[in-house]
């Protein structure tokens, strides 16, 4: 999918028209995909950035323009993932102000599959995302997550599992939706 080519990356690139297209119609559905990883709005914004920063300047060496929504999942859950490595290290400081609160409550069937999914191990969320969030197949989330798909079988057997365990009876009546900005 990346060529080798490295083309000059000057103010004015003869991509940056093109790319500016494909941020517009694309950075709300990858900052979602983000959010249902992290369960944090400010969060996913930072991993929407970062993975869209990477795209960007990978933009010029991208041969097949038609695979971009893939490869832009493939690159936020990477970049989720290694955050995640990286964050096992960083310690919370407590402060003495509260954290600010989301401009409209979240429902309360919202906030529970919120909770459940912030407990699920980090391959087992980004996998239930990509299935049932993103409605990729198991194939398509084996490629995104660059694994086989019976990882991708059993991870989701696994979340699944955890999920209907947390959630206990609430599980059966749940409707899952994409989450909206500042929910």
């Amino acid at each position: 999918m990346i060529s080798r080519s490295r083309p000059s990356t000057g103010p004015d690139s003869p991509w940056d028209g093109e790319f500016a297209r494909y941020f517009g119609e694309r950075a709300h559905s990858l900052r979602s995909t983000a959010f249902l990883l992290c369960g944090d709005w400010h969060q996913a914004e930072d991993l929407t950035q970062a993975a869209l920063l990477k795209l960007y300047l990978a933009w010029p060496r991208l041969s097949r323009h038609d695979a971009l929504d893939a490869y832009a999942r493939k690159v936020v859950l990477r970049t989720f993932l290694a955050e995640h490595r990286r964050s096992r290290w960083k310690r919370e400081r407590l402060t003495d102000t509260p954290p600010e609160l989301p401009a409209e409550p979240a429902s309360d069937q919202d906030m529970l599959v919120r909770q459940a999914l912030a407990v699920l191990a980090p391959r087992q969320r980004a996998v239930l995302v990509l299935r049932y969030f993103e409605d990729l197949s198991v194939e398509e989330t084996a490629q995104a997550l660059g694994c086989s798909t019976g990882t991708v079988k059993s991870q989701a057997s696994r979340g699944l599992a955890t999920l209907r365990n947390r959630l206990g009876p609430h599980y059966g009546a749940l409707t899952f939706s994409a989450p909206t900005e500042g929910r």
